[in-house]
């Protein structure tokens, strides 16, 4: 359906942004413990034990931020995977593609993850009803806005047409632009 985002290239979209996350978190979380290190080798005076130290140290500091990466990426890419799958379902379903398939979308899946968080049955409920109000109120506005958008860079791509071959298609987003830019400069 015209306006709605491609499930697959959002998954990994969400992916790589969840491992750039994940990773720098870890990362800045490791400076305190690279300190701890710094101690250490300061109070040993044998160069073979400060080379062990600075090796396992930055094995351990290696292994975190990659683990911090995988983690952050399957959890981002986990959500936006679901959110778009819901919000490209609602849109077929329905029929239309309007800002309630976003709200819908990120009400269950708020909802959802809400649900699967660790601790008992009464605090899983609690985030479920929690993530689904603030799910629907945060992509309320998301939701709008993105239509909005769309609705304008499809403005400039239907208006303008140009002649390649007896055929009249019409121009890439990119293309439509340019040519409303030379439109305005040549006036």
């Amino acid at each position: 359906m015209a306006g709605t985002v491609n499930w697959g290239t959002a998954t990994v979209v969400g992916v790589f942004a969840g491992m750039l996350y994940g990773g720098s978190k870890e990362a800045s979380a490791s400076v305190s413990k690279d300190a701890e290190v710094m101690l250490k080798l300061g109070s040993t005076p044998d160069k073979r034990e400060q080379y062990r130290l600075m090796r396992d140290a930055m094995e351990n500091r290696f292994i975190r931020v990659t683990r911090g990466s995988i983690v952050g990426g399957v959890r981002l890419g986990i959500f936006t995977a679901a959110f778009y799958g819901l919000q490209n379902l609602l849109a077929e379903k329905r029929g239309v593609h309007d800002v309630f398939n976003v709200v819908g979308a990120g009400s269950v899946t708020a909802s959802t993850f809400g649900l699967i968080m660790p601790g008992s049955l009464r605090w899983r409920l609690r985030n479920a009803m929690l993530g689904s109000a603030l799910g629907a109120a945060i992509c309320f506005p998301l939701g709008w806005l993105h239509l909005k958008l769309v609705e304008k860079a499809n403005e400039g791509k239907l208006s303008t047409t140009s002649d390649v071959s007896d055929t009249e298609e019409a121009k890439s987003g990119v293309a439509a632009a340019v040519g409303r830019l030379e439109g305005n400069l040549n006036k």
